[in-house]
């Protein structure tokens, strides 16, 4: 089952970034998320339950080290090795924060292919995983296209603690390796595939992808609102979006 919003190690809680245009950005964001009679998020982006999942916040100095990518955030069982497993394999480390105690508190990565991510310690997975699902905004999938699936998915099996299951990839130009990322038997949090040819404009990065109530009345929303559409399904309900300021993500039904 698709569901990456999970406490536990592999689970993702939030992601954020920072942008230049903070408040175009953010209305941007306002308007294209909250269509339908019962809107998953609010003006202020966080869910229609009050809860923050996703911040979006203005690139002060401090953050421009950081790529222009909504970043994820996994929950690891220990995030000094977890960031350390990182540089070790290709990664490079941007950020990282320590309590009073030189203790890891979170970091931020980028893998080899330059995707950047957060990590966080892991919260009790025995928190709310058995409550039934509700309809709120949330991340509602992840998915990664890299130059090598099997490379990435390696690196996020010892950096995130991900299991790995084979999936190919169907593209307009045949099949392409794919893998999909296993919190458990049951849940998984994101995918991972190679690049078909005719998304080659789309950079590596995490693309998160966030349900809204009407998906056609988003996609018009983003056109009227300086993005771009770069990649439409129809049948699964599904588009890769690119905002005013070059970020990407993806818009599902919710």
């Amino acid at each position: 089952m698709q569901k990456p919003f999970f406490y536990g190690v592999g689970g993702v809680l939030s992601a954020d970034i920072a942008v230049p245009n903070h408040e175009s950005e953010l209305a941007f964001y306002s308007k294209v998320l909250t269509t339908g009679n019962n809107p998953l998020w609010r003006d202020d982006l966080m869910n229609n339950q009050g809860t923050p999942i996703i911040g979006l916040g203005a690139r002060t100095p401090e953050y421009d080290r950081l790529p222009l990518q909504w970043m994820p955030h996994f929950q690891v069982a220990d995030v000094a090795a977890s960031a350390a497993n990182a540089v070790e394999r290709g990664g490079k480390e941007l950020m990282h924060g320590k309590d009073d105690n030189g203790l890891s508190q979170w970091a931020v990565i980028t893998d080899p292919d330059g995707a950047a991510f957060g990590i966080i310690p892991a919260l009790d997975a025995d928190l709310d995983n058995s409550k039934p699902n509700e309809r709120f905004g949330c991340i509602g999938w992840l998915s990664l296209m890299v130059p090598d699936a099997m490379v990435s998915r390696d690196f996020y099996q010892q950096v995130v603690g991900w299991r790995a299951k084979s999936c190919e990839a169907e593209h307009s130009v045949g099949k392409a390796a794919g893998f999909e990322m296993q919190i458990d038997n049951e849940n998984s949090a994101a995918k991972i595939s190679e690049f078909p040819n005719e998304l080659n404009g789309v950079p590596s990065t995490w693309l998160i992808h966030l349900p809204v109530d009407d998906i056609a009345e988003s996609l018009k929303r983003v056109i009227e609102n300086d993005g771009e559409i770069i990649s439409e399904c129809t049948e699964q309900k599904y588009a890769i979006i690119r905002d005013p300021v070059g970020v990407y993500f993806a818009l599902i039904i919710g």
